[in-house]
């Protein structure tokens, strides 16, 4: 598929990254010529020098043949007439990064009359998970499936856990409530299990799990699950915003927002007056002192610089029993930065590639047997999480998993049929009109039927746990 992206900052340079790794014709449009040049050496793309909005330019970057625009560049008006210049210009598909909550706020009537394909925002995506991460505080890492229904929990497991030194088979067998180990994260390395995959001390797990038995599967775990009372956010930016807005309007937390710029302080405080907005150095050891961090239930830096997010969690690690999320915008140095007791990590670039990255592939894959619903990058994004809605019957259809030739590194994690979730065995089977749930370490895949081998041999890793 022909893809031009408009913008070579991170999430430009992260789509182009992503989308290129998965064989797609990509072309990325940029007014800074050392930007490109960088971009070029590292990835297999096509760079073209020139201001996205200009006709010319878009002509340049082969727009009449185009089937998606990207237009991610830091403006959000510029981004809005690339894609309406795109749309007129090669009646392609377009889809534009849209931040500032005044835009948003009216994001239906500028994508219907724009012809806007998607608009996203990565930092209300980035709140949304921050979020999340909130209110379930145990997790270090949380995805929804099925409106809801399904979810994914990453958490570490503790040190006295009843699970240490069992296989997964014992404990599927030994558990009142139906669940799946997913993904067992060993020392940095991400591994999708069987039933003969034992338990080791120090494993971060994905489970997956119909969502009524969650609290009662991970206090049999040993996971503490603490409530969350009070918050304090560092950063008032879009993300901090959006973040204390979501918060005030489904919560009765006490939230508190430390934010340096005075201006952007008064701000805050006609946008959330039920927010304690402190006019502050969020990386004075003084002030989080003061305003209670060692007490806090739960912190969120979201500052917009790494450097400054990454020393504020560790700080507060360190003095703090708090539930930690860290917002970090450049993952290439993710080894390093899994060593470091930063809590739970949100990157709004890794969180856009995601939505735009299930967009693409949905079009790609128009005349499958299944539409693609979700998909996650897990674990340093070594793992996929995908969920499909089953169409039409096919080779994965009709069968039992145990039945099924599937390829190595996937794992069917859940099937839900007329509301009802299964987490399936090898008994089970996938039917038309199913949602269905899985992870995989393999690239590219865009329908249900891309979990089937060619060859012979091997059945379902799905059933192996039981």
């Amino acid at each position: 598929m022909k893809i031009i992206i408009v913008g070579c900052g991170k999430v430009g340079y992260t789509l182009a990254d992503t989308l290129s790794g998965e064989n797609h014709d990509v072309t990325v449009i940029d007014n800074n010529q050392e930007k490109l040049d960088r971009l070029a050496n590292e990835l297999d793309v096509a760079a073209v020098a020139g201001n996205g909005a200009s006709y010319r330019v878009l002509q340049e970057a082969g727009v009449e043949d185009c089937e998606v625009l990207i237009a991610a560049t830091s403006q959000d008006e510029v981004n809005m007439l690339c894609c309406l210049i795109a749309r007129k210009a090669g009646r392609c598909r377009t889809i534009a990064r849209v931040r500032d909550p005044n835009y948003y706020s009216e994001i239906g009537f500028i994508q219907e009359e724009l012809g806007l394909s998607l608009a996203i925002n990565p930092e209300l995506n980035a709140a949304m998970a921050c979020y999340q991460l909130v209110r379930a505080p145990f997790a270090m890492a949380m995805d929804t499936f099925a409106n809801g229904k399904v979810e994914m929990i990453t958490f570490d497991l503790p040190d006295n856990s009843p699970w240490i030194g069992k296989s997964l088979m014992e404990i599927t067998q030994s558990s009142r409530n139906p669940l799946l180990i997913a993904i067992v994260t060993r020392r940095h390395k991400a591994i999708i299990p069987n039933g003969s995959t034992v338990i080791e001390r120090g494993d971060r797990l994905s489970l997956m799990l119909d969502a009524q038995y969650l609290r009662a599967t991970l206090e049999s775990i040993g996971v503490r699950v603490r409530p969350i009372r009070t918050v304090v956010i560092a950063g008032g930016g879009n993300v901090g915003y959006y973040l204390a807005k979501r918060l005030c309007e489904t919560t009765r937390l006490k939230i508190t927002i430390i934010e340096p710029n005075r201006a952007r302080c008064d701000t805050l405080n006609d946008l959330l007056p039920k927010v304690n907005v402190i006019y502050g150095d969020p990386c004075s050891e003084s002030l989080l002192m003061e305003e209670g961090i060692d007490e806090a239930d739960a912190f969120c830096s979201l500052l917009g610089t790494d450097s400054e997010n990454i020393m504020l969690s560790m700080f507060v690690s360190k003095v703090s029993n708090a539930k930690v999320i860290t917002r970090i915008n450049k993952m290439s140095m993710s080894g390093v930065i899994n060593e470091l007791p930063l809590g739970a990590i949100v990157s709004p670039k890794a969180l856009t590639a995601e939505h735009i990255l299930r967009y693409v592939r949905a079009m790609g894959n128009s005349a499958g047997s299944s539409s693609m619903e979700a998909v996650y990058r897990l674990a340093s994004d070594q793992v996929e999480a995908i969920s499909f809605t089953v169409e039409s019957a096919s080779a994965a259809t009709g069968r039992r998993l145990m039945d099924l030739h599937t390829r190595s590194g996937i794992l069917v994690c859940a099937v839900i049929r007329e509301g009802k979730i299964t987490i399936p065995s090898g008994q089970d089977m996938i039917l038309p009109g199913d949602q269905v749930v899985i992870v995989t370490t393999r690239r590219g895949i865009c329908d249900v039927t891309d979990i089937l081998s060619r060859g012979a041999g091997g059945g379902s890793s799905a059933h192996r746990q039981r």
